[in-house]
């Protein structure tokens, strides 16, 4: 099964809140506005991410499943690219976005795949369900199922397009391992997710996904919205022989939600790209942590070795200009940077041992970011996941200890800018 490496699907969070809007949960505590995640397509790595265990409605991010279930047919021969459809009244009667179907039409698989990518075609997603299924609230409770044996634990399906209902639900950390699923168990079928547009009885119809249209190297997959959903989009992209695979959820435009995703995207593939050249091993292999040897907290040294401190003048350099850049911000979250080092591995090892010296910062996430520094590169140890003023404790705790530490805001698209602290 494929894993995502950092923190296993199957490892979630089983009691996350569901975001309804600006749902509360029981303390009275607002959800997150907005979850994304974005891993590494070939091995699962979790490059950044934010409250990807949110549960919220998937919206037509659904048909992803839909479609997973197809293809599985076709491959077993179940039905055939050329095979008719029979359109039920159910199917017919769905909401819009649709096809305009009607009771008693045949339509062919093919046409109703590529209804289900290009168009969104919810009429389409229930004529594949009752013809797998025998009626969609069968072919819903088989989604769910194959949802959990792919490790989607906090999924729940009760349809198969994606139309409101409240008990349907998901995360952006399952969309991923889905999207990941979908990428691996069937190429022969993925490439479909790249189309722009289809005809249909002499109509040219376009797709609504803009960033297959906008983003270098973007190949797919699913755009979805309702009212309660928000703007939610899975998308795929690759460069220089790497891909990456981005979900973000609960936007209030598809302009905010497409100009995420796509510096999402941009600064994974960027981060990819800068472990091919300043790392002979993959920077985001899955670490044996027990058998990672402890890191020395490294100082910049006058003979310019490429290991570095957050004291040195890698940071000075820039921390005028981060600091205003994160004056003009509304971060997400915080985080609190711990150190600078010359290799992946001792970045994280460093983490891990200041999260086991301090027990408040076990729940809190690891977040190693390379930076090219001339024609080095070094690798930011963060620890993240704070609200502003437990970042402040965090680093008045940890230099008490003789610990460097500097209070770091988490903006919208995931980069770390250096923020003011009294600490």
């Amino acid at each position: 099964m494929f894993k995502l490496k950092k923190l296993s699907l199957a490892q979630s969070f089983i009691g996350a809140l569901i975001c309804f809007g600006a749902a509360l949960n029981s303390a009275g505590t607002a959800c997150a506005a907005t979850s994304s995640i974005i891993i590494d397509a070939e091995n699962g790595e979790i490059l950044s991410s934010k409250a990807p265990d949110t549960l919220r409605y998937p919206a037509s991010l659904t048909k992803v499943m839909t479609l997973y279930i197809t293809f599985d047919a076709l491959n077993k021969g179940i039905i055939k690219m050329n095979d008719d459809l029979k359109v039920s009244r159910h199917a017919a009667n769905m909401a819009p976005s649709r096809l305009g179907l009607r009771p008693g039409q045949k339509i062919k698989v093919k046409t109703c795949i590529e209804a289900l990518i290009v168009k969104s075609a919810n009429d389409c997603a229930s004529v594949l369900a009752e013809n797998l299924g025998y009626t969609e609230a069968n072919f819903a409770k088989t989604m769910t199922k194959v949802a959990h044996e792919l490790g989607m634990k906090n999924t729940t399906f009760k349809n198969a397009n994606g139309l409101p209902n409240k008990a349907q639900k998901t995360t952006a950390r399952d969309m991923a391992l889905l999207a990941a699923a979908m990428y691996h168990h069937f190429p022969q079928y993925y490439k479909l997710f790249s189309l722009k547009k289809f005809t249909y009885n002499g109509k040219t119809i376009y797709t609504h996904n803009n960033i297959l249209k906008t983003f270098a190297g973007a190949d797919g997959m699913k755009t979805g919205f309702t009212n309660a959903a928000g703007y939610n989009i899975i998308t795929s992209a690759q460069r220089d022989g790497k891909r990456v695979i981005a979900v973000t959820m609960g936007h209030n435009s598809a302009k905010e939600r497409d100009r995420h995703v796509a510096r999402m995207m941009d600064k994974g593939l960027k981060r990819l790209a800068l472990n091919d050249k300043f790392q002979n091993t993959n920077m985001y292999a899955s670490l044996d942590e027990k058998k990672l040897e402890t890191a020395e907290e490294t100082k910049v040294a006058d003979n310019g070795e490429t290991s570095w401190d957050i004291s040195s003048r890698e940071t000075a350099e820039n921390v005028k200009k981060l600091e205003k850049d994160n004056r003009q911000e509304t971060p997400d979250q915080w985080g609190i940077q711990i150190g600078a080092f010359s290799n992946y591995a001792k970045a994280r090892s460093y983490a891990l041992k200041i999260k086991k010296a301090a027990r408040k910062l076990a729940d809190k996430e690891i977040d190693i970011e390379p930076v090219a520094n001339g024609s080095a590169v070094i690798y930011r140890s963060k620890i993240i996941g704070f609200a502003k003023s437990d970042a402040d404790k965090a680093c008045k705790n940890l230099k008490k200890k003789n610990k460097s530490c500097i209070v770091v805001a988490v903006r919208t698209d995931n980069q770390l800018v250096l923020a003011n602290s009294q600490y």
